[in-house]
Parts: C-alpha cells; sequence; structure tokens
C-alpha cells in the first residue's frame, strides 16, 4: 500500500534563535489556539486525499512544539489517527527544546502517541548557547532529558552544532561527551550556516565575529563522527548517527525522495509528483483554512526528470547511497541507462563507488558533494 509521512509545523517560540531562517515567530502567542482550530480542521481536509494511504511517520516541528500543552498537542495527534490510516508502529516523533517540558508533559505526549523526542541542544557550553540566542543552559537539557528517561522514551535524538564563532574542539568534543553520556539512541550533528535575514547574518556582516576555517570546520566534523562511534552510534546519512535500528524514519522519507504532507503555516509537501507549500504568515494561514480559500502559495509539478535527479540528490546524503534495485522499480531503467558514463566518470575520480548493487560518495565525494551533482545535472 502507498506510503507517505505527515510533517506538521508549530510555527511559535518564545525567542527566535539569532542563527534561525526557519518561519518561525516570537511573540505571537495569542495566535496559538486559533492556530490549533486551524490545523486540525487542515489535518481533516487531506482525509480524502490520503485516505488511501498509510501513513508511517508523524512529525512535529518548529519552531518550537513544546510551547504548546501536552493536551492541545494531543488535539493535533488525535486528529492525525482519526484521519489518517496511520500504521501501528508508526515513528511519532515531536521536536522538544529544553526548558518548555516537564514530566507531565512528557507523559502526556507519551500517551498520546509520541514515542520519539528530538531535543535541541546546539552546544554544551552556556556561552555558546547565549550567542546562538537558545532561552535554555545545559542544566536545564540535563533535567529534559531527566524527564524524558522518567517518561520511558527509548528514542531520543539531540540537535548539537559545530562550527559556531569561537567554539573550540574541546567544546565540541565536550558537547559530545556529555550528550552521548546520557544514553541517546540518535546525534544530528550540524555545521553552522549563517543564514540572510537573520541576527547571525548581520553581526556577521558588520564584522561583530569571524567564523572558523573550513579546515577547522571539517576537523570538528572528522572527530566529532569518530568520537561518536565510539558509543555505537552509525553514520546513516552526513549528518546524523544512530545505534542501529533507530534511524529517523521521518527523514529517511525525504533522503529516499518519498511523498509527505505539511499541514501548518509554512509547510512543504511533495505529493502526486508535485511540489507545494503553505502560507509561511500565521494570520493569513488560519484565515484561509478557517474560510475554505486558496492558503497555499507555491507549487510545482515535477517532471521525471527532476524526479530522477532529486532522488539522485537526497540519495547521495546516506552512507549507504542509492540502491541500484530501487531505483529501477521506480524509474523503469536501471540508473546506468540515465548515468553510466558519469558514474564512471566520478568512480573514476575517487568521489564514487559502484558497489555493483548501489552507488554511493566516498569520503572525498561526501566533502564535496555539490561538486558531484552538478555532474549528474549537467545530463
Amino acid at each position: 500500500m502507498r506510503q507517505v509521512g505527515i510533517y506538521i509545523h508549530f510555527p511559535f517560540c518564545l525567542k527566535k534563535c539569532h542563527y534561525c531562517d526557519f518561519p518561525s515567530y516570537q511573540g505571537m502567542e495569542r495566535w496559538m489556539e486559533p492556530y490549533l482550530e486551524a490545523l486540525c480542521r487542515e489535518i481533516l481536509e487531506w482525509k480524502g486525499v490520503v485516505g488511501g494511504c498509510v501513513v508511517k511517520s508523524i512529525y512535529l516541528g518548529g519552531g518550537t512544539p513544546t510551547l504548546f500543552s501536552g493536551q492541545q498537542i494531543s488535539r493535533v495527534l488525535e486528529a492525525c489517527f482519526k484521519n489518517f490510516n496511520v500504521q501501528k508502529d508508526a515513528e511519532v516523533t515531536i521536536e522538544a527544546n529544553p526548558g518548555t517540558v516537564d514530566l507531565d508533559k512528557l507523559l502526556t505526549l507519551r500517551a498520546a502517541g509520541v514515542n520519539r523526542l528530538s531535543i535541541g541542544l546546539q552546544a554544551w557550553q552556556d556561552k555558546h548557547l547565549r550567542f546562538l540566542g537558545r532561552i535554555h543552559s545545559s542544566d536545564d537539557f540535563v533535567q529534559s532529558m531527566m524527564y524524558a528517561k522518567e517518561a520511558r522514551f527509548e528514542n531520543i535524538n539531540v540537535d548539537v552544532m559545530f562550527g559556531l564563532p569561537y567554539q573550540t574542539l574541546e567544546d565540541w568534543l565536550e558537547t559530545l561527551e556529555k550528550v552521548c553520556a546520557l544514553g541517546i539512541q540518535h546525534i544530528s550533528m550540524y555545521s553552522l550556516k549563517v543564514e540572510p535575514g537573520t541576527s547571525l547574518y548581520r553581526w556577521y556582516e558588520e564584522g561583530r565575529f569571524s567564523l572558523p576555517t573550513q579546515e577547522e570546520d571539517r576537523l570538528m566534523y572528522y572527530r566529532g563522527r569518530e568520537y561518536v562511534s565510539r558509543f555505537g552510534f552509525e553514520q546513516y546519512e552526513i549528518s546524523n548517527f544512530a545505534i542501529p535500528g533507530k534511524e529517523c524514519v521521518h527523514n529517511l522519507i525525504y533522503w529516499y525522495n518519498e511523498e509527505y504532507i505539511g499541514c501548518g503555516s509554512g509547510a512543504h509537501s511533495y505529493f502526486n509528483n508535485e511540489r507545494f507549500s503553505n502560507t509561511s504568515d500565521v494570520e493569513e494561514y488560519i484565515w484561509a483554512v478557517m474560510n475554505g480559500t486558496q492558503k497555499i502559495n507555491y507549487r510545482e509539478k515535477i517532471g521525471e526528470d527532476d524526479e530522477r535527479f532529486e532522488t539522485i540528490m537526497l540519495g547521495l546524503r546516506l552512507v549507504k547511497g542509492i540502491n541500484k534495485q530501487r531505483f529501477k522499480a521506480r524509474f523503469g531503467k536501471d540508473i546506468e541507462f540515465y548515468y553510466d558514463e558519469t558514474i564512471k566518470k566520478l568512480v573514476n575520480q575517487g568521489l564514487l563507488i559502484d558497489e555493483g548493487g548501489s552507488i554511493r560518495l566516498t569520503q572525498k565525494g561526501l566533502d564535496v558533494q555539490n561538486v558531484v551533482l552538478l555532474e549528474f545535472m549537467h545530463l
């Protein structure tokens, strides 16, 4: 049966982080309850469209979903379970910021069906947290982890960042040491990106700080990857590491270029060979849903050439790369039919490995992924 993932966006934050360019907003608490009503109505609207599909993952992201009460989040999940054919063992993830959860809330979420937490730590040292604009301390993070363990969450991811201004290699390894010591199952480690439109970007343009060199950034990545492997974490995607069996089902939907539905303001979808997204304006979204008018502000039909390239682009992020049999089942022809010369060229350059049943990037290829993708794009 056709499978999909569901992404649900919660765009509210107590404070906008200095590096964040996601569609999330602070100071809009008065819209939280009307937003929930609109969200549940949009979920109902999708019932007739995805009713014949099996939902294998639900991901509640933001923003800060845990800014809402456990009861409020439960209403949204209840709408999902009522209107969608949710797989019995579906992965149900919620992003949680330290300082916005307590034991009662986590117990309520557990009872509502949440079985995976993704906690945004970013850095262990409070000086880095302050620079990033985070609202929590490392002590808050530890307390949140204690609540999560007491609520019997057995699938916990922690987000961490490297390549921060003034962050030393010792700082980075201490962050990983503290996180791994808490017995988590998944780590997402990201290099800081200074995105236009953020406070961090403005400060950088003003010369208020400098970033690590590319060599320093890569050293942190390599040392971090090696460090977490000592605790049993296996890399399965460029930025993601898991205890075997705890890979993120929802993120794999993206990397396999599979279908997903996005609900909420600013949420993106990929369904029936179309990519589309809702307006990111919270008030506009609420008004459109409650009045039955157009909430989608972007729509693009994906042709087979684009679908094939996107499948390559996303699949090569995975350590295992692209399964040739899976590719042929999707597109009707062997991958070599489209990319034989490109594959041979990249293999000869030491950027790609052709293992017969799959193709995957070498370590050198992972470091210059954009160069590799340009070769596939030129066809």
